[in-house]
This record gives C-alpha cells, sequence and structure tokens, in this order.
C-alpha cells in the first residue's frame, strides 16, 4: 500500500493490482469482500455501497476519467468510542474501489483509530490473492 497526501492534506492510502492478482472479477466482488470482513467485525457497522461512477455520469456536466469503468465506496463506522463530538468529523469510514482498464484501485483515508487502519489495510491486501 501506498500512503500519499491528496491536495497536500489528506493522508490517502491506495493499492492498485493487476486483475489476475485476485479472484475478484469486478468492483461488486470487491465490495462483497469487504461486506464479508465488516460484517464478521463485532465494532463495525455497514452502512452501505454509494455507486460513484453512476452519480457522476447521472449528472449533467459530470465528468469521469478516461478508462475508469466503475467506481463504488463502502460505507462503515468503526463506532466502538465516541470520546468527543468532534471524532463525529471523521466518521463514518468510507473504502473506493475504482475498475480501470486491466486493474482494480483501491483507496481509503487514514482514520484516526490505528485499528480502524490495520483492519482496512489487512482487508485490502486480502484481495491479492492469486500470483
Amino acid at each position: 500500500m501506498i500512503q500519499t497526501l491528496l491536495q497536500e492534506k489528506y493522508p490517502v492510502y491506495t493499492i492498485q493490482f493487476d486483475k489476475k492478482e485476485t479472484s475478484c472479477g469486478s468492483v461488486d466482488d470487491i465490495i462483497a469482500h469487504f461486506k464479508k470482513r465488516i460484517d464478521a467485525n463485532p465494532v463495525v457497522c455497514y452502512i452501505g455501497v454509494f455507486d460513484h461512477y453512476a452519480h457522476t455520469a447521472s449528472l449533467d456536466g459530470g465528468v469521469i476519467a478516461p478508462g475508469i469503468k466503475a467506481a463504488k465506496n463502502i460505507l462503515f463506522c468503526f463506532g466502538k468510542e465516541m470520546p468527543s463530538p468532534l471524532v463525529l468529523a471523521v466518521r463514518p469510514r468510507s473504502i473506493g474501489v475504482t475498475e480501470i482498464d486491466d486493474s482494480f484501485v483501491v483507496t481509503f483515508l487514514e482514520a484516526p483509530n490505528p485499528t480502524a487502519n490495520e483492519a482496512m489495510e489487512s482487508w485490502t491486501k486480502a484481495l491479492k490473492d492469486i500470483g
């Protein structure tokens, strides 16, 4: 996984892998992979899936970069503690899954909770199950 700063302020984790490196054949398969992990974790609450591609494509003037074939976010929350109202600003969590040409790109924003980051990173790395 690569950690970068998006727009010089948002710490984003990213992994891009060839389709032949995973048994998942689509964005929906990858979303299902994450849903299983979310459902298996008693501290995590599943919220839903947002089809970012369909939303952007439906907008007048919506722009989608060339090569993007599908893009969805799975939304969930690691909500074990609520130490102050400010924590709500960084919740819920989202993992983005994009299909481009012969690969998938998975991204998520760094969470203030190290346990959440470790879980999301582990779930993401488990996608590379071939090769």
